[in-house]
């Protein structure tokens, strides 16, 4: 298989997984004090949000490149 068609077929996956999955949250957690052996952590959660174009674009162009992969000859 091409890398043309390998690099088609990770962006069609990604975009089928960005537009399964929109939206998904992450957790830092950081150490605020740190005394002796008492340490006091805060966790953060972030909310990231894929846009749907650009999954919607991911995919088509995953197509585009296997489709291109597929085409050329050797």
């Amino acid at each position: 298989m091409k890398p043309i068609t390998w690099l088609g077929a990770l962006l069609v996956l990604s975009g089928i997984l960005g537009l399964a999955i929109p939206v998904f949250t992450t957790a830092q957690t950081k150490d605020i004090v740190s005394l002796g052996g008492l340490k006091i952590q805060s966790t953060e959660q972030s909310t990231h949000v894929v846009p749907q174009a650009l999954s919607v674009g991911a995919l088509a162009l995953g197509v585009v490149l296997i489709g291109a992969g597929l085409y050329q000859r050797h």
